[in-house]
Parts: structure tokens; C-alpha cells; sequence
């Protein structure tokens, strides 16, 4: 009809079955999804902080550490994943403030959610949010304070404080002086210009409690699989030559399919002889070469076993690969993939070899390495899942002290970093005008819940303990800027005197790592989630048989 507009077609965009959701709901969604796996982590943070159990397919894991839990956890959400990414992020970078990280980021977005549901544009909160972040960390680079010690004493006993305040909150925070030592005996033995994580071993041995781990001065590995003559071997060499292998020493048998034709049975016996030549040749070459000690990645047999016990040669068949490695690091070996012409410049050597009984398993020792740095720490405990545990607790405190051997700022801990900075922001806030006012306030808001979470997991009464701060952290910075919470008293407590650090790179990443997480998320206004591709019908193929010559899929026009 004439003065009627035309009626367009609907035009199909997405595929039949495509979910997509848009608009305000959906970020509050993705902020409640966020929400819900930062109160998983929430009750993990601090020295008081409890521990989680997580079931899989893998077997039962105890742990409080944030990055751990994240990883366990199997996130499906998309956003949620988010926070699980800044985790690892956070570990891989620093170590240590997993839990920390996941908390800031949830309570950013759970300070933005109030002005997301009045309609407040998102990108006016990210622009504050990155403002906010921006003066956040410069003010905690300002709080840092140096702690470079005049002599190697007095460096020792900064990084031992380090490295006890990181462990407070873990499982083994019963023991910590004592793993304080193993941890910064291991770091001091690395190499300084690149104090190479994989050139510290750390070694598992069920029985006896945790004071009887002990740190080797070398490498360490457990006694692998060997053959009878192994008994007969020497188990400990002073300043041994040691040949490292990637091949087989033992007999190899015929393939299933191999045929050998033969016109005179005698000669069958020249053939078998040929073979038992070769392998005699190469165990020959390598006692040949002046090795006392022989280690190969693959297996070493019967036979070759019992020709080096007879020679008083050690060996030892499918070594571990980073064992290997780190052994070739460890004593300048050179790993070799023939014996045929040995130099003598590939073989390596120590100041001491051993064999020794630890608990119900045997470890090789190797001491006294000159040519680089590496150490091993051996861990006792009284289950698997405890050491499991304590294995990851040290983790965490060898790289903070890694962290605070390369840069020595520090911060007071407990909350007290947090709360200044909470306060500089908000002086900040009132020196604005319009709506970034609200949103940086809230930012700063936000930041009060490390101190607020440690009092709850410790279980004492946050807004009171947060109360006494605001009035600490509201004197001039010289007198109130170091106060944070006393998990022990409840109260609140100088935790720079009383030696509550953390380097400052584990703030600075949290507090960047957090607001990035947190400003992705609020960027985030719609998702469309793709259909499952279908698999086609276990039917005739078309144009074939009883087919008509077109694709029998999902009902519908083609």
C-alpha cells in the first residue's frame, strides 16, 4: 500500500544457536561471576589464613597458595578466567601475593558494581581506575624503603626477615627460622648475575618431620633403578671424573621382523659374538676414558652394570633430565651421545661423591661443585600431601628472596602499605572535581581489604582493628605510615619494626596486575558464545546410495 514503509527480511548475522548477552546485566554478571572465585581464595590470605582442599582427577591437593588454588580451581567462566590469568601472572613474575592479587582485583570490581547499576558509564570508571592505579603505585615506590646491608651478616639477616614474613602464612610458618636458613643458604649459593630458579633442586622424601630437611651443597637425586652387580659398585669418590650419557648401554635385542639368512649354522655363533662385541666396546671406551663415575639419561643393563662394578666404576641408568642437566651445569660435564673418541675436557668433576640413606630411599650426592652454583634442598614430612605443601611454600620464599637480592626495596607488611596508600589517595580524591572524585575514593576504599581480611581470617573484630589504623594513618607519615595489623594480639603494631616486610615488587605487580584485571573486566559489555559444531549424520554420503544428492544436517533453508 502506498505510504506504508517496506518490510526488510530479518537479517541472520550469527549462526542458529548462538547465546549472546549484552549490555549492563551481563557486566554485573561477569562482576558477580569474579566475585564468586575471589571468595573462594578470600579466607587463604595471611599468616592466619586457612587452607583449601581441592579434589580432582589428579588426587587431593592441601594448599593456601593463591596461584595453586587457581590453577586447580578449572574456572569456566570466561571473565572469572581473568583473575586466574593475573595469578599465575603474579607467581610467575614474582612468587609470592597470589592471593593478594585476586583479592584487590575482586574488590575493585566489587567497588565499581555500585556505580555500574546507577549507570555510570564504564569507561569513566576505567579512566579513573587507571589514574587511581597509577598514583597507588608511585606512592608505594615512595613508601619503599632500601635495606641494603653494610656486610654479607647483616644482608643475611634482611633476607632471613624476608623470607620468614613470606613463609607466616603458609603450612610450614611452625618451622620457619629454620627453613628462613635452608632458603637463604640456597639463594646465596646461585650464581648472583642470574640466580637461576632451575639450578635449585628440591627433593621429596616421605618420613621423619620437617627439622630433618636439609640443604646439599651440590646436586642431589634419587638412587634410580639398577641392575644386580649395582651392590658391588664404590658409593663415594673424592674429586671423581664423571662421564655424562644420552645413549643405551645394554643389549639390544633382535626386532620382531628382523631375519638373518644363514647357508652354515656355525656362523649363527659370529653373529651373536658381533653384537656383544659392540656393547663390550663401548663400556670398554668409557672406562677407558678415566670416569669413575657414569650417568645416562637411558638405561644402563645387567651387563654393563657388572662390568663397571668389576672396574670400580659408579653408574647410574635413566637419570631424570633436569637432574642431568643440572649435574652437567653443576661439575662442567659435557652430556655425550657417543663413546667413540671421548675427550677428556667432557667429563666433569666435584670436590666430593656419595651415596646416602635418606629415610627409606637412597640419594646420590654431589658436592663441592666449582664450576657453577646450584644447590638442592631435601624435604622431610610426614605425609606426601604435607611436603607437597611445604615444597610450595618454599617456592614462594625463595623467590621473594631472589626478588629482595635483586632489588632490596621493601614495605611494612600487615596491611600497613595498603592503608597509606589508601589514605594519599583519598586526600587525593578531595582535590578533584566531578564524578572521578566517587570513583578514585572508592579505589581507595577498596584497598583496605588486605588489612580487613587478615583481621577476619585471623578472627578478630576488622572494624575495630580498621578504626585504630585510619587514626595511625591519619598522623603525619613519619610517625603512623609503618602500622598495621598484629595478627597475634589483635591490635595494631609497628610491622616495619617489627619486621614485617615484603619487597615492594610484590605490591607494585599486585597493585598494576589487579587494576589491569579489574578495568579488562569492566571493558567488557557482551559476550557471544558459538554453538558446538555438529557432527554430521553417521549416514550415507550425499549424492551416494539412497541419498538425494544434498546434505542431510539441521533442518532449515540452504
Amino acid at each position: 500500500m502506498a505510504g506504508q514503509p517496506m518490510m526488510h527480511p530479518p537479517i541472520i548475522l550469527l549462526k542458529e544457536g548462538t547465546d549472546t548477552s549484552q549490555g549492563r546485566a551481563q557486566l554485573i554478571s561477569n562482576i558477580n561471576a569474579c566475585m564468586a572465585v575471589v571468595d573462594t581464595v578470600r579466607t587463604t590470605l595471611g599468616p592466619r589464613g586457612m587452607d583449601k582442599l581441592i579434589n580432582s582427577d589428579k588426587g587431593a591437593t592441601i594448599s593456601n597458595d593463591g596461584a595453586t588454588i587457581m590453577k586447580l580451581l578449572d574456572v569456566v567462566h570466561p571473565a572469572a578466567k581473568t583473575l586466574v590469568d593475573i595469578s599465575l601472572s603474579q607467581d610467575a613474575q614474582v612468587g609470592d601475593g597470589t592471593t593478594t592479587v585476586v583479592i584487590l582485583a575482586g574488590e575493585f570490581l566489587r567497588a565499581a558494581k555500585p556505580f555500574i547499576e546507577d549507570g555510570v558509564h564504564p569507561r569513566n570508571i576505567i579512566r579513573s581506575f587507571r589514574e587511581a592505579s597509577g598514583l597507588a603505585i608511585s606512592k608505594a615506590k615512595e613508601l619503599a624503603v632500601t635495606v641494603e646491608g653494610s656486610d654479607e651478616a647483616e644482608v643475611r639477616q634482611l633476607l632471613r626477615k624476608c623470607a620468614m614474613t613470606s613463609m607466616n602464612s603458609k603450612l610450614v610458618s611452625g618451622e620457619k627460622e629454620f627453613f628462613a636458613d635452608v632458603v637463604v643458604d640456597a639463594v646465596s649459593k646461585l650464581d648472583p648475575r642470574t640466580l637461576d630458579l632451575r639450578m635449585v633442586g628440591m627433593k621429596k622424601v616421605t618420613g621423619g618431620g620437617l627439622r630433618d630437611s636439609f640443604l646439599v651443597d651440590g646436586v642431589a637425586f634419587k638412587k634410580t633403578f639398577s641392575y644386580a652387580g649395582f651392590e658391588q659398585q664404590p658409593k663415594s669418590f673424592d674429586n671423581p671424573k664423571i662421564l655424562l650419557l644420552n645413549i643405551e648401554l645394554e643389549l639390544k635385542s633382535e626386532k620382531e621382523n628382523a631375519e638373518v639368512r644363514l647357508d652354515d649354522p656355525a656362523k649363527y655363533q659370529s653373529i651373536v659374538d658381533a653384537e656383544w662385541n659392540i656393547i663390550y666396546k663401548k663400556l670398554q671406551a668409557c672406562v677407558d676414558s678415566g670416569a669413575q663415575i657414569v650417568l645416562s639419561r637411558l638405561a644402563i643393563g645387567d651387563l654393563g652394570t657388572q662390568f663397571f662394578a668389576d672396574r670400580d666404576v659408579f653408574c647410574a641408568g635413566r637419570v631424570a633430565q633436569e637432574d642431568l642437566e643440572r649435574v652437567a651445569k653443576a661439575t662442567g660435564g659435557q652430556v655425550q651421545t657417543t663413546v667413540n673418541d671421548l675427550d677428556p675436557k667432557v667429563l666433569g668433576t666435584c670436590a666430593r661423591f656419595e651415596e646416602r640413606q635418606v629415610g627409606a630411599e637412597r640419594f646420590n650426592l654431589f658436592t663441592g661443585c666449582t664450576q657453577a652454583k646450584t644447590a638442592t634442598v631435601v624435604l622431610r614430612g610426614g605425609s606426601e600431601k604435607f611436603i607437597d605443601e611445604a615444597e610450595r611454600s618454599l617456592h614462594d620464599a625463595i623467590m621473594i628472596v631472589r626478588r629482595a637480592m635483586k632489588n632490596s626495596s621493601i614495605l611494612p607488611g600487615g596491611g600497613a602499605n595498603d592503608m597509606q596508600i589508601s589514605r594519599e589517595l583519598r586526600d587525593y580524591a578531595r582535590s578533584i572535581p566531578g564524578k572521578s572524585q566517587l570513583f578514585i575514593n572508592a579505589y581507595a576504599k577498596a584497598l583496605e581489604i588486605i588489612p580487613r581480611q587478615l583481621c577476619d581470617n585471623a578472627g578478630f573484630d576488622s572494624t575495630d582493628v580498621l578504626n585504630k589504623l585510619r587514626q595511625k594513618h591519619a598522623l603525619p607519615p613519619e610517625k603512623g605510615a609503618n602500622f598495621g595489623v598484629d595478627v597475634n594480639t589483635g591490635g595494631v603494631v609497628d610491622t616495619f619494626a617489627s619486621f614485617v616486610w615484603e619487597p615492594a615488587l610484590v605490591k607494585i605487580n599486585a597493585l598494576g596486575a589487579a587494576t589491569e584485571a579489574a578495568c579488562l573486566i569492566l571493558s567488557i559489555d557482551e559476550t557471544i558464545k558459538n554453538p558446538k559444531s555438529e557432527q554430521p549424520d553417521a549416514g550415507p554420503m550425499p549424492g551416494r546410495g539412497r541419498g538425494r544428492g544434498r546434505g542431510r544436517g539441521r533442518r532449515g533453508r540452504y
